[in-house]
């Protein structure tokens, strides 16, 4: 059985809100950070690519929506969302794991840092920060587990209660604007 690498830090969004307090440099920066959590965590396991066929007819039954145009989260609305999925952490009692590009809602809280007590996980957001401004956030694709879907979640809704923490709805978010396609070369 691999080791399994501790959490970094530097990923969860608590850590974010501390880089981005007063005085930690640039006030309100929302750093990038890395994708995930290193190779080999619960965390990477529940969320890699599925390239094994029985892991994928886990996954049969998951809803995924890619989000189009994506829904812009301004930036007033996006430190609140933040803050708030911060305080209802896993960890902490709450059921939001949200890492820098990744938001998971589970159905109750966690045991531990690395001790998931069964919880089911229920959907996730997959977001990008910094974009299309430094301080926004794009969401760009939404998944409802087979669990989740069982107890009437949606991706509208599953977007809705995350975004509700800054006051949007998925349906009153800014979208992305969409460019038209380059000319084709010709001679």
């Amino acid at each position: 059985m691999p080791r399994t690498a501790p959490r970094r830090s530097h990923d969860t969004p608590a850590a974010l809100l501390r880089e981005s307090r007063p005085g930690s440099g640039d006030p309100g920066h929302l750093p990038m950070g890395g994708d995930r959590a290193p190779p080999g965590t619960p965390s990477e396991e529940r969320h890699r690519t599925v390239a094994d066929p029985q892991l994928a007819a886990v996954r049969a039954g998951e809803v995924s929506e890619v989000i189009r145009p994506a829904a812009i989260v301004p930036e007033d609305a996006a430190r609140r969302v933040l803050v708030e999925l911060a305080l209802r952490d896993v960890q902490n009692g709450g059921v939001w794991e949200a890492g820098p590009s990744l938001w998971s809602r589970y159905d109750r809280p966690w045991n531990g840092p690395e001790n998931d007590a069964g919880a089911e996980l229920i959907g996730r957001i997959h977001v990008a920060y910094g974009t299309p401004t430094k301080y926004e956030i794009t969401v760009y694709r939404v998944t409802v587990t087979l669990f989740g879907s069982q107890l009437g979640w949606s991706v509208e809704s599953l977007c809705d209660e995350a975004l509700g923490h800054g006051g949007l709805r998925l349906a009153d978010c800014p979208r992305a604007v969409l460019a038209a396609p380059p000319s084709p070369y010709r001679h």
